[in-house]
Parts: structure tokens; C-alpha cells; sequence
């Protein structure tokens, strides 16, 4: 592969992947980039809910919206959008995202350098192309982004996931909160029914911590999720601050900042709380945990090893198995281990 010159770059277009949670396990490529080109512009172009995890973070120094739903639909809404970028004058494309259309983007746009993996057929669009084999996609997310920057700027930075509050939004959380120990109750997975726990469950998970550890209760999610959420309320005996559907993503990651311990479904949030090095206690059962676990060493993995799992489908075609066999005292003795280790 032909050697990139940093002297050589001077703005840069990231383009991010379209989940918050993947998102969140490329921010250790994107700190190694920023090692590797510190005079460089850093942009990320991200669809409208991706966006806000970077509008204030120490590796992005600004954000482009691409909104597929707005604006930006359609062929046409492409081609607006890369004549958008053309004007920025990037000097290199690093294509995060796998799909052909980022690769599409980054040419229409002329950007002379364009990185990516060697995915959905778009190995003629790439300048810097990295072949993706079976050995590659075994890697957990985290490295697996990681190996692709590898190509141009190897393991310059710490490895680490990283997002940033702004003081305004910690001073919100602060008013929100109070000084009180949450624990963060997130029973949602935007991916699909599938790598959902059990409402009920959750419920008794939660009761239990309040009783055990006198910690409160905050119930975090999407718009997508308030049923889930009013389900867990009403079926709990102790109460829970609701704010499933009420937050931003920025006003979640000040929430989650400021938990002591979170409980957690597979989910974009549960990557988010393990960038603020939260204690985690995820519930797996369709999904990887070996490829898309929280990379945080304050984790505990709750799942049981079915013949059928991991299926990665987004809904259960049988009995949903996998979340069933996981029991409240399972995932209540995980949550013991994390307690002790950090009081």
C-alpha cells in the first residue's frame, strides 16, 4: 500500500458507521488519527443520531450531518451531499462505514485518498483499500476499526474508548440526578426484539440493587422503548426516575456518566456507558459477546451458552431461549462482583 505523507494532509473526512454503538468502538481508530495527523482537520460526516456523540469530542474537530431521511435522500440527496464535500477540499476519505455508498460519497466528493476495508464491492473506489477475511471479522469491533487505520497510522493511540461531556451537560445531569448513587436500568436494543431481556426481570434486578445497595433507579432508552420502560416501572416496588424517550443522546451520556453501575442489554448505550468506564453488567444472548462486548475491563458478560445462539438475528424465530435461561439472580450476583470491586 502506498505510504500516506501526514505533511501531505491537512483535512481529513471521516465517515462514521450508522450505529451509536459501533460508533462508539471506532473512537480508539479515530484517536489513533489524531495521533498520526495532529494538524490535520478532523470531520465526521454521521447521520443525525451518530452526529451527537461528536459534536464535542477531543478526536473530531467538527461535525457533518448526512441525513438519508431528510435532506439527503435518494441518489440526488447523495449527490447534493458529495458536492457539499467537494468544497471542503479533504485531502483524505477514512471510510469507517463498510457499505459501497461511503466509497460512492468519497469519490463523487474527489477526495484524492480514500481508506477503507475492501467491502460490498467498492475495491475500485478505495485508493487505500485493506482486504477483510475471516480472521478480521473475528476481531472484537474495537480492534477490527483499529486494524484498518493500522494500514496508514499503527496503534498510535491508547486503545481506549472515548466520548466528552460539555460542563453544561454535566451541570444539567448534576440538577437532574442530584447527588444521589444511580444504577442505569437499560432495557432496549434499537438492533431488534431479539437481544432484549426480560421487562419483568429487569424489574427485580432493580429492586433488588436498591434494596441491597441503596442505589436509585434511572430507566434509560430510546423513544422507541417508553413501553418497555412503563412495563419496568409499574412491575417495580421501589420507584424509578423514567427517562426512556426523554433524553438526547448528549443528555444520555450525562446520565450514564454519572451512574455507578449500569444493567444493560446488548446496545448502542451499554458502548456509550463503557466509554465513560461505567461498571457494566450486559445481558447477551443472539448477539457476539466476543466481538461486540463492552471494551471495558469493569464488565461482567451474563449469558448462557444455547445450541442455537449466537443467531444474530433481530427477532427470535423459536422461544427466545438465549434471554430466558438468564435469571435475576444471574445477572444480581454480577452486579455484586462490580459493587464490591468499586466501593
Amino acid at each position: 500500500m502506498k505510504p500516506i505523507d501526514p505533511q501531505n494532509i491537512r483535512r481529513i473526512m471521516v465517515r462514521s458507521t450508522n450505529w451509536v454503538g459501533d460508533a462508539v468502538m471506532t473512537t480508539p481508530a479515530m484517536a489513533d488519527l489524531r495521533k498520526a495527523f495532529p494538524d490535520a482537520e478532523i470531520v465526521v460526516v454521521a447521520n443525525p443520531l451518530v452526529a451527537q456523540l461528536f459534536t464535542w469530542h477531543p478526536y473530531c474537530d467538527r461535525v457533518l450531518v448526512y441525513d438519508k431521511k431528510g435532506p439527503h435522500k435518494g441518489f440526488a440527496g447523495l449527490w447534493k451531499f458529495a458536492r457539499q464535500l467537494s468544497r471542503e477540499n479533504f485531502d483524505m476519505a477514512v471510510l469507517l462505514q463498510n457499505a459501497i455508498e461511503a466509497a460512492i460519497m468519497a469519490a463523487l466528493a474527489g477526495i484524492p485518498r480514500r481508506v477503507g476495508y475492501r467491502t460490498d464491492a467498492r475495491r475500485l473506489l478505495l485508493t487505500h483499500g485493506v482486504a477483510v477475511g475471516a480472521e478480521q471479522k473475528r476481531l472484537h469491533h474495537t480492534e477490527y476499526y483499529r486494524h484498518m487505520l493500522g494500514h496508514i497510522c499503527p496503534g498510535q493511540g491508547d486503545g481506549r474508548l472515548r466520548l466528552a461531556c460539555s460542563e453544561a451537560e454535566q451541570s444539567w445531569v448534576r440538577e437532574t440526578l442530584g447527588d444521589d448513587r444511580w444504577v442505569a436500568i437499560n432495557p432496549g436494543a434499537a438492533y431488534g426484539s431479539a437481544k432484549r431481556w426480560l421487562p419483568e426481570r429487569f424489574a427485580a434486578v432493580a429492586d433488588g440493587l436498591v434494596e441491597e445497595f441503596g442505589l436509585r433507579v434511572v430507566l434509560t432508552g430510546g423513544p422507541g422503548e417508553k413501553e418497555i420502560g412503563r412495563d419496568i416501572a409499574q412491575a417495580m416496588r421501589a420507584p424509578a426516575l423514567n427517562l426512556i424517550g426523554e433524553t438526547s443522546v448528549r443528555q444520555l451520556m450525562a446520565v450514564l456518566e454519572a451512574c455507578r453501575l449500569m444493567i444493560t442489554n446488548d446496545s448502542g448505550p451499554m458502548h456509550v456507558a463503557a466509554a465513560f468506564d461505567v461498571p457494566i453488567v450486559a445481558v447477551f444472548g443472539p448477539t457476539d459477546h466476543t466481538t461486540t462486548s463492552p471494551w471495558t475491563q469493569d464488565c461482567r458478560i451474563v449469558r448462557k451458552s444455547i445450541d442455537c445462539a449466537p443467531c444474530l438475528l433481530r427477532q427470535c424465530p423459536t422461544d427466545h431461549r438465549c434471554m430466558r435461561a438468564i435469571s435475576p439472580e444471574d445477572v444480581l450476583t454480577a452486579a455484586r462482583q462490580l459493587l464490591g470491586d468499586v466501593s
